[in-house]
């Protein structure tokens, strides 16, 4: 019998170590059902399209439904609101960006850290693709151009944003790193970007260049730089600021998080497939196609000092931002 015993706790401990052993996302069977996304954002943007490519080849490769649900309104922060309350069962995750997690605390619309109502499992995505597009109508055509005019005249040159959001932020950075002034009005989301530059009721404004790209062939906007730290061959040959002279570059990276609390194994498989996600040719070539965006993913660890790192740097504006004009 005592050697019956030893046996049987010889192999009980074998197979505890081997479980251990094991990575965490292969200790859980997640997903088991439809899972929901809540994007802080309207359909049809750049925020929406990458949460619907995820998506898309989230079921790929688990067979799981991911459910993509938008979520407007307060900057974010209802959104965010929804899934910090949910169940930590990894059955809801907020599909969100630098702006709404990190940009909502520097402009005081949210009073907490990121990480103190979110497990971040990965950054699924960068978008690389926004460019400072100028309307027809103001002749700008590069940084000097905006340098010159608006040193000539400050104020004369108007920047549209949504106020206390993250192209407000961009904004706010650039005129700084300028050393000028610009005019700062509130015009809405990227579709009244795009009307109010096609208008020339502003002169400047920070957007994704895929929607933007065709005004830029027909002369109707200009490109006055790129906000990478390299250029993005995807966007021809639009300049980075700091090609002009400038020290000045500023990614969006797109964050995949789950209500704080989430177990860790459920937060590493997402990572896990977001890593398989990136490496198939289709979804690269749906986001070049989509917003010019090449593939770019970060891990947990990675993903998470990042976004630590983001957040110093933006914190340094929030006397600005709180400005909001």
């Amino acid at each position: 019998m005592k050697s019956f015993s030893r046996l049987t706790l010889t192999a009980t401990t074998c197979a505890v170590v081997a479980v251990l052993a094991l990575p965490a996302s292969a200790q859980t069977n997640w997903p088991t059902r439809p899972v929901q996304i809540v994007v802080p954002a309207g359909a049809g943007g750049d925020t929406d399209f990458n949460a619907r490519q995820m998506a898309r080849y989230f079921e790929k490769i688990t067979g799981k439904t991911m459910i993509v649900t938008n979520v407007n309104g307060g900057g974010g922060t209802i959104a965010m609101s929804q899934v910090a309350s949910a169940a930590p069962d990894g059955n809801t995750i907020l599909f969100g960006h630098t702006g709404h997690l990190i940009v909502n605390e520097v402009s005081g619309l949210i009073d907490y850290r990121f990480d103190s109502k979110f497990d971040v499992a990965c950054i699924a995505a960068v978008d690389k693709s926004v460019v400072m597009a100028a309307s027809k109508k103001s002749g700008l055509k590069n940084v000097a151009d905006i340098v010159n005019k608006a040193k000539a005249a400050p104020n004369s040159v108007i920047y549209g944003t949504e106020l206390g959001g993250y192209s407000h932020l961009q904004g706010l950075i650039f005129q700084k790193q300028a050393g000028i002034q610009m005019k700062f009005v509130d015009v809405g989301s990227a579709s009244d970007k795009i009307t109010s530059l096609l208008g020339g009721r502003i002169d400047l404004a920070s957007i994704s260049y895929g929607p933007v790209k065709d005004y830029q062939t027909t002369g109707d906007m200009a490109m006055t730089g790129q906000y990478n730290k390299a250029r993005n061959p995807l966007l021809g040959e639009i300049k980075t600021f700091n090609e002009q002279g400038m020290k000045f570059d500023m990614e969006k990276p797109y964050v995949v998080a789950f209500p704080k609390g989430t177990p860790a194994a459920i937060i590493q498989k997402m990572s896990d497939v977001m890593a398989q996600i990136t490496k198939d040719p289709a979804y690269a070539k749906a986001l070049e196609e989509g917003f010019k965006q090449p593939v770019a993913f970060y891990p947990t660890k990675e993903a998470i000092t990042e976004l630590n790192a983001v957040r110093d740097d933006y914190m340094q504006y929030k006397d600005l931002l709180r400005q909001k004009k």
